[in-house]
């Protein structure tokens, strides 16, 4: 079995994706199909030209325009349903999807239809494709109070089946103006028993990993790829083992990091630290979830053994049922042994 024929029969999860950067061109086409009046191309050619990014500006534009197709509640189970497709052929088992309320509450849909929606796309994306999904809501952390109430409301109110997370996204630098609205959310999505999964680190210093950590009670952090800007938190995350789910080509992609050999997923595996490998927002980064594997083999000199341990954090990092993760586990030292 050759390293490329390994990653992809490697039983993965994926604990880092975002409901709109999932979407590939076939889910854009399916939507822009739908929706033919939006700024989206309809034809396959002119949307991969449309995909194919220049800057971060031009990612910016183009995320903005896909999330404008998402109109309906039909609109959300596509996105789930589509990449549930793309991921089921890379090995994928499980997903902790990053959807964001917000986005669909300023468009008018209503709460229980949204619900609708992903419960429905769940069920379809294990029985149709072997995927078992999980919904994680963020606030986008620019919008401030109502961004946060609007989250907050619907994951207690209105929350999918599958809802196992409460998280934050968006610029982190932004977040210091809603301090106290932020860690009020999180307080309550806590007491209602959801895991505390925020981004931190990612375009913002130690001091925002600090804040997932004290302010938001993290139980896995976003990125967090600039912890090592700080040596005690360094420690900290050392110790904990407070898992850190990392997306070396979404990094790159946005400008964090001069070069993708500069990535400090090495340096942060040296360190000790718990580290899980995630997409972010594949198609826009043209990346996959096997791709970054591949980008952990191919840039960081990564083996078998590292790839196998990396997908193992995943799995333990996970909130799937304890039954379920020890099979995967068990799937993942059968591959080792006798792949």
């Amino acid at each position: 079995m050759t390293l490329d024929t390994f990653i992809d029969a490697l039983p993965k999860v994926e604990l880092h994706v975002h409901l709109i950067g999932s979407a590939s061109v076939a889910t854009v086409l399916e939507l822009s199909r739908r929706h033919p009046g939006s700024r989206v191309p309809t034809a396959e050619e002119e949307l991969r030209r449309f995909y194919t990014f220049s800057d971060f500006p031009h990612f910016a534009r183009v995320y903005k325009a896909v999330n404008g197709l998402v109109t309906e509640p039909e609109d959300v189970a596509t996105l789930v349903l589509g990449l549930a497709r793309d991921l089921a052929p890379q090995g994928c088992r499980y997903v902790e999807l990053q959807v964001t309320p917000f986005a669909h509450h300023v468009v008018g849909m209503p709460m229980r239809e949204v619900t609708e929606a992903l419960d429905l796309a769940a069920r379809r994306s294990l029985t149709e494709h072997g995927v078992e999904m999980a919904y994680i809501f963020d606030i986008p952390g620019e919008y401030g109070e109502e961004a946060a109430r609007i989250t907050l409301e619907h994951a207690l109110q209105e929350p999918p089946a599958a809802l196992v997370g409460f998280g934050i996204g968006g610029i982190e630098q932004e977040r210091v103006k809603y301090t106290d609205a932020y860690r009020s959310a999180f307080s309550a999505a806590r007491a209602a028993g959801l895991h505390s999964v925020p981004h931190g680190g990612e375009m913002s210093g130690p001091e925002t990993v600090w804040e997932t950590i004290e302010g938001y009670g993290a139980e896995r952090i976003g990125h967090g790829i600039n912890c090592l800007q700080d040596d005690r938190l360094v420690a900290y995350l050392r110790e904990t083992q407070l898992p850190l789910d990392v997306c070396p080509t979404s990094n790159l992609c946005t400008g964090q990091i001069a070069s993708i050999e500069e990535h400090p997923l090495p340096r942060m595996l040296e360190e000790g630290l718990y580290v899980t490998l995630n997409s972010d927002d594949p198609p826009m980064f043209a990346t996959t979830l096997a791709g970054e594997y591949r980008v952990a083999a191919n840039v960081f000199g990564f083996g078998r053994t590292e790839l196998a341990q990396l997908a193992r954090n995943g799995v333990r990092a996970s909130y799937l049922g304890e039954d379920a993760k020890a099979a995967l586990l068990a799937e993942i030292d059968d591959l080792v042994t006798h792949g």
